[in-house]
């Protein structure tokens, strides 16, 4: 029996006909959530959308506006998966190139990062966004593998398998915080059609002494007044901890109402009725509050007059309400955005930015003023800082650098609270004194250190060797002294050092009852004139006689045995006396010094240090003629040249001008 081929033709249609509605419906829908920022909607409204065999032509659209809304929710590998889907099927808008940078940079593909940073500026060479994104792909592979003094560790007690974010410290303390969970307990129970998570609450946690950890965190309010059906958000609190700005996003079916803040104040422990704060012209934006210690409400907004995204604002207190707010500036604000602020009471303001140059993500920034009233912003980098994002920073008052941020860094579950903790700068100095001449150790010496800082100390290197501890931001002067020997001194400095680091000096102090030589003494042949190098060998004599300023010494020069007895003699004491003249030029007391020609009647008698470094000399050996006449020709000009030396001795320790 032959069935008729016009009902299954029908049928056929009407599949195609409903299956072509249904589709139009999700990309109706989709758009309609991706428009007003409902990413987590709209991802998977387009997923559905994306499978459809007949939207071939929309795919490269859809791909690339599934990968911008991971990438608002801050899921970077996934993002780049669909960036490179919208790519790969020649989405036309160069945008996405950049956007796929970003999120290659926060997924650690530094390198191919890179490439579409510079693939992007081909087409946009003007843009910043790109500029500063090139630029953080450049250096952060370096601040990663040499991260800064900063201890960062997770606060396991305060996180849950959910968001957890934005600590504030009550009143400063570092025994009691709140934050924002988005954990099972809420009071809320819906979801953000935007993050898809549960709407947020503020907890609160204490910390506990005697087990050295923190309570269990529980919600802020048990009256219900801050903690509501709506989505609350990040808090800020007074210095003395009995005022709370905190953001609400009031959850209205009929209109996006968007993100208020609202103010409460705490009597016996507990907080009262919340009441909107009205800021003069607010958007639909006014969020993240930060106090300064005179009351200054710092808050972020999307409001009109802004440098675009989402600016930190100011707003001055006027005792119970706020003057109109200005926008930080410049310096701070950017066209991407600039979230999370928080000043601390010294007047740096911590903030985070997806604009100036960082790791990945929202990086946490440090502002502060200069001397003419402008901020200087400066990457806190890793560890605080990491390819994710960094957020919600929160300093414990009249602590050096300690705290509380968040972050979605790899091995969070989502985003989690993390301390961190700035140890003291330690710079360690050892050192050691010793005989110049024999390279042992002198035991008793004394050691002299003087520090900018008002440090003046004496002590005692015992068996030669001394330790002590230098203070950050000082400059020093240490010397070493002992009885029969020359002083010596060192200058260091800690001034501008960002790491703890160990100093070691060594100490090689001349005995004074043994001639000194000055090296590196030249004259032209037969000439007692100084040459310019001897002057920089002489300059250290100088130092040395304004080191030891209690002593006099006797200038000595000396020839070889080439030439007569006379001509040598006054050869010899005419550059003893060039030296003198020299050292007197540099402003060393006359009377100090003595010129001395010995021409060729004191031959080199061969040291340890010399009989070291010259194979066919032992020490002890007397370069006299009769013993240089019996060495090769090449070992005679070794000989003759180390005869030919000017030296100067101690002829006293009793100067006084």
């Amino acid at each position: 029996m032959k069935h008729p081929v016009f009902p299954y033709i029908l049928l056929i249609l009407m599949v195609i006909m409903l299956g072509s509605c249904s589709v139009g419906k999700y990309m109706k829908a989709a758009a309609k959530s991706y428009e007003i920022g409902e990413h987590y909607n709209a991802i998977e409204k387009y997923r559905k959308a994306y499978r459809s065999p007949k939207l071939s032509v929309e795919k490269p659209e859809i791909a690339f506006r599934i990968a911008e809304s991971y990438k608002s929710l801050s899921d970077f590998a996934k993002a780049v998966v669909w960036y490179k889907n919208a790519i790969k099927r020649n989405y036309s808008e160069p945008i996405c190139m950049l956007h796929y940078a970003d999120c290659l940079k926060a997924t650690q593909k530094y390198e191919e990062a890179i490439t579409w940073y510079q693939t992007y500026l081909g087409v946009k060479p003007d843009d910043g966004l790109a500029k500063n994104g090139l630029e953080g792909a450049k250096i952060a592979k370096e601040w990663l593998d040499k991260p800064n003094r900063y201890m960062v560790g997770i606060v396991k007690e305060l996180n849950s398998n959910n968001n957890d974010y934005c600590p504030a410290f009550v009143g400063g303390r570092d025994n009691e915080v709140i934050f924002t969970s988005t954990r099972d307990v809420v009071t809320g129970k819906r979801k953000s059609n935007i993050t898809g998570t549960r709407f947020g609450d503020l907890f609160t946690s204490k910390f506990e002494i005697q087990k050295q950890k923190w309570e269990k965190p529980k919600l802020l309010d048990q009256n219900n007044l801050i903690n509501t059906a709506s989505d609350e958000g990040a808090a800020a609190l007074s210095d003395k901890g009995d005022q709370m700005i905190f953001t609400r996003c009031v959850y209205d079916k009929t209109k996006d109402i968007g993100a208020q803040l609202f103010s409460t104040n705490q009597s016996r422990d507990e907080w009262s009725e919340p009441t909107l704060i009205e800021l003069v012209g607010d958007s639909l934006i006014a969020a993240q509050p930060s106090l300064g210690s005179d009351g200054t409400l710092y808050f972020v907004s999307d409001r009109p007059g802004g440098y675009g995204g989402k600016d930190i604002w100011m707003a001055k207190d006027k005792g119970g309400t706020y003057d109109k707010p200005v926008n930080l500036g410049p310096e701070i604000n950017t066209p991407g955005d600039e979230m999370f602020p928080f000043m601390r009471e010294n007047g740096d303001l911590y903030f985070s930015s997806n604009y100036h140059p960082g790791i990945g993500g929202l990086d946490i920034f440090k502002a502060v003023k200069d001397d003419k009233g402008k901020w200087k912003v400066e990457n806190m980098k890793a560890p605080i800082n990491s390819p994710g994002d960094d957020f919600g920073i929160s300093f414990i008052k009249g602590e050096v650098e300690k705290g509380m941020f968040s972050s979605n860094r790899k091995g969070s579950r989502s985003d989690d609270i993390y301390s961190f903790y700035l140890p003291p700068k330690v710079f360690n100095a050892m050192g050691e004194v010793s005989n110049k001449d024999t390279k042992q150790n002198i035991d008793g010496a004394m050691i002299r250190i003087i520090g900018t800082d008002g440090t003046n100390l004496k002590m005692r290197a015992d068996g030669g060797r001394f330790q002590i501890k230098l203070k950050p931001e000082t400059e020093y002067v240490i010397a070493a002294f002992r009885d029969g020997y020359l002083n010596d001194k060192v200058r260091t400095s800690t001034v501008g050092l960002e790491d703890s680091k160990d100093f070691h000096f060594q100490f090689k102090l001349a005995p004074t009852d043994e001639p000194i030589k000055v090296n590196n003494i030249n004259y032209a042949f037969g000439s007692y004139e100084i040459t310019e190098e001897s002057k920089l060998a002489l300059d250290t004599v100088v130092q040395l006689l304004n080191l030891n300023p209690s002593i006099k010494i006797e200038l000595m020069a000396h020839t070889d045995f080439v030439g007569s007895d006379k001509f040598n003699s006054e050869l010899s004491q005419k550059r003893a006396q060039s030296v003198v003249d020299y050292l007197i030029s540099k402003g060393i007391n006359p009377a100090r010094l003595i010129a001395k020609g010995y021409g060729k009647t004191w031959p080199k008698k061969v040291t340890k240090a010399i009989a070291k470094q010259y194979d066919f000399l032992k020490r002890n050996d007397e370069l006299n003629e009769e013993f240089i006449m019996k060495l090769t020709p090449e070992q005679q000009e070794i000989a003759k040249m180390l005869d030919r030396r000017t030296e100067f001795r101690v002829l006293s320790n009793d100067f006084h001008e």
